[in-house]
């Protein structure tokens, strides 16, 4: 039977412990880690291929096999990942700010760890390694509740990670993980806000929306990407095409692909025809309303309430706009604040679209896609918060800080 309160006991004893840890010993640590899991590339991926087997028998499509599936190559850039982590500025015990005060007392705002962090994620088995070490390198203990579809490669890294904490000496309940698919397991995690500081769902709507109805802690919501690309009516239309088509197709079961296509009404009988053709002779099934029949008669007739949904797939929902407010209107009402685009000419239409659209990414002639801490140049990153509180965008090392006040005295007293 898994004891979900006492795998998140034992992390919170051990992240009061490791949370002194000098950067030096965490990076050791880490280098250990990143050294195991390369000798155990082949075990790594036998568990995947069950995993696989499995998620076939059940029907899952294959864009969600995508997600699941880890090859070499994906081994080979989670391991690069570990190396840019230690690379990465430890930034607890740094002071933000430092400050004197008439009576002399010395204000020191100092970064300090969260504490323990709880992951709750879908199908993608490389979170585990990449959640685990950023919470090492900040100072942090972690608590994995992994999808059903990747247990096998899940419980096989994390068997490898505790492996490389014990040969250094260290403390292996750091990491917990949550052993089991039962849903109650998930819903117990949630019940022990006094083990757990701040939980962190990566997944879609459904799971964001069921964590912070659930939680008894605080929530940094990694949600799912309904995306959109706004073509203005002076956008450079073949910039527009490569854009789009990479949003969408260069990896169309991430949360930064491009769900929805917005036009301006006024080149709509020109760059219709044209992008829509192309989205289609590559695979992708074209969505929308009436409207879009007499461009593309072969598109899915759909109602206003699918322009809510995320794909994750070879689909797209486009619509006709009258301008630029309409297109701002459109994504504020349904759009999951996420990441958005504009193609445009115009500056001060790109200056309206930036300021008005409400999102943690806002992009100006460039694809949806570069929403990654790494593509950013913040390196790793635990997901991409979609709210305001405590971090909004990419959560990288930083992030997954707090802050404490570090006051000095020499005797004084109020």
């Amino acid at each position: 039977m898994i004891d979900v309160r006492e795998i998140c006991l034992k992390a919170r004893l051990s992240s009061q412990v490791f949370s002194g840890s000098s950067t030096e010993q965490k990076n050791v640590v880490l280098a250990k880690i990143k050294e195991i899991l390369d000798e155990n590339r082949s075990a790594i991926k036998q568990e995947n291929a069950v995993d696989l087997q499995n998620a076939r028998q059940n029907g899952i499509s294959e864009d969600l096999l995508d997600r699941l599936t880890l090859t070499d190559g994906r081994i080979d850039t989670m391991l690069s990942g570990i190396d840019d982590i230690i690379a990465l500025p430890d930034y607890v015990g740094k002071a933000e700010e430092e400050y004197t005060l008439k009576n002399g007392l010395l204000v020191r705002k100092v970064h300090a760890p969260l504490g323990v962090v709880g992951i709750i994620y879908e199908a993608r088995p490389n979170v585990t390694v990449d959640a685990s070490c950023l919470c090492i390198k900040s100072g942090n203990g972690v608590i994995l509740k992994g999808g059903k579809e990747a247990v096998n490669t899940n419980r096989m890294l994390v068997s490898l990670m505790k492996k490389g904490f014990e040969a250094c000496g260290l403390d292996s309940d750091l990491i917990g993980f949550i052993d089991g698919t039962d849903r109650e397991l998930t819903a117990t995690m949630l019940s022990l806000g006094e083990f757990i500081d701040v939980v962190i769902p990566r997944g879609g709507e459904k799971l964001k929306k069921y964590v912070l109805s659930a939680a008894t802690m605080p929530v940094i919501a990694s949600s799912g990407g309904n995306c959109h690309i706004y073509v203005e009516k002076t956008a450079d239309f073949d910039k527009a095409k490569a854009i789009i088509e990479n949003a969408k197709l260069s990896r169309p079961s991430v949360c930064n692909a491009c769900e929805t296509l917005l036009v301006d009404a006024e080149i709509a009988p020109t760059f219709l025809p044209k992008i829509l053709s192309s989205l289609a002779e590559k695979g992708v099934e074209i969505r929308g309303k009436e409207e879009i029949l007499r461009y593309f008669p072969q598109v899915t007739l759909v109602t206003d309430d699918e322009f809510f949904v995320e794909y994750i797939s070879k689909k797209i929902k486009v619509k006709i706009v009258s301008g630029i407010e309409e297109a701002i209107a459109h994504i504020n009402q349904y759009n999951t604040k996420h990441s958005e685009a504009i193609l445009t000419q115009d500056e001060e239409k790109a200056k309206r679209f930036t300021k008005y659209v409400d999102a943690a990414c806002v992009y100006v002639n460039a694809s949806t896609r570069f929403t990654d801490g790494f593509e950013l140049g913040l390196g790793a990153e635990m997901g991409i918060s979609t709210q305001k509180l405590h971090v909004r965008g990419p959560i990288g090392l930083k992030e997954l800080t707090s802050v404490k006040y570090v006051i000095s005295g020499d005797g004084q007293i109020r």
